[in-house]
């Protein structure tokens, strides 16, 4: 343990932490955690490792050998990198994505951080009670479970999951209907769901930098005063959202939910807790500069 601010000054040891997708170049996790690091005295150092999905069990197989403490995982890979871990937490089984892994001495440990940091971030900044609400989520990928199985504890009305793929939309939807009310919806039911919900949730990357001028859904099928919610965080303020807010409903973007759930790994990693307001600060920075 070293003093506060003395954090990433790289010796002999410096504990490794990193993030593995395809693509990562864009990610802003790096200059988010070692903010952290930085912030709290710890001796680690946090790296964007661009992995394809034919090197994923060299990369698990690399993080054993060199003692790389913690990782956090992206698209692609929430899915293929579970069967590739010694155990899973409760949680991320039953999600059935991962997200955050911890090596305890050579023993990989999945856990999901997602829907955790999204239902705490969406309370804090747009809707503080979930109880009740009518929901659509747009996409079933490891985003949309994580944040389908964090929403089974805030006792939504119900929940309509829309993706491309119905069958995999069905399949989650299958997954999930012990816990609540929750059905697929085609995409020619998707406007009256849309119309009839208090949140609408965007899990997809449709909108994403640099594809900024593309939409999940015309916002314009929103009812006033509802939640438009974009997992995306750069840009800051989807065209989805921007059309949303003109629709005269209330927005909240992916910044909080990137800050929380890496906020939550950090905690896991360490022991410690993660200095939030410092993280969003950084990556905010970056965001705007």
């Amino acid at each position: 343990m070293t003093s506060a601010g003395e954090g990433n000054r790289i010796d002999s040891h410096t504990v490794l932490f990193g993030v593995i997708g395809n693509p990562i170049r864009h990610s802003k996790s790096p200059i988010m955690m070692n903010r952290a690091f930085r912030e709290t005295g710890i001796n680690g150092s946090y790296h964007a490792f661009h992995v394809t999905s034919e090197r994923l069990a060299d990369f698990a197989s690399g993080v054993r050998a060199m003692g790389i403490r913690g990782v956090n995982v992206t698209i692609p890979h929430k899915l293929d990198i579970m069967p590739l871990l010694d155990d899973i937490d409760a949680g991320a089984q039953a999600i059935g994505a991962v997200n955050t892994i911890v090596n305890e001495d050579g023993r990989l440990i999945g856990y999901n951080t997602d829907g955790i940091g999204y239902v705490r971030s969406l309370k804090e900044e747009a809707e503080p009670e979930l109880a009740g609400k009518r929901i659509v989520v747009l996409g079933a990928g490891g985003a949309a479970r994580g944040i389908i199985y964090a929403l089974t504890k805030e006792n939504p009305a119900h929940i309509a999951i829309a993706n491309r793929s119905v069958e995999r939309a069905e399949e989650l939807a299958e997954a999930f209907r012990d816990h609540l009310v929750i059905e697929s919806v085609r995409n020619e039911q998707l406007q009256t769901a849309c119309q009839q919900a208090d949140i609408v949730i965007n899990t997809t990357s449709v909108g994403m930098f640099p594809n900024t001028n593309e939409t999940p859904v015309d916002a314009a099928w929103l009812k006033p005063g509802a939640v438009a919610s974009d997992l995306i965080y750069n840009p800051l303020k989807t065209t989805f959202l921007q059309q949303a807010e003109q629709r005269g409903c209330r927005i909240h973007g992916g910044l909080g939910m990137f800050i929380y759930q890496g906020a939550y790994a950090f905690e896991y990693w360490t022991g410690q807790p993660a200095p939030v307001a410092a993280m969003r600060e950084t990556v905010l920075a970056s965001l705007q500069g």
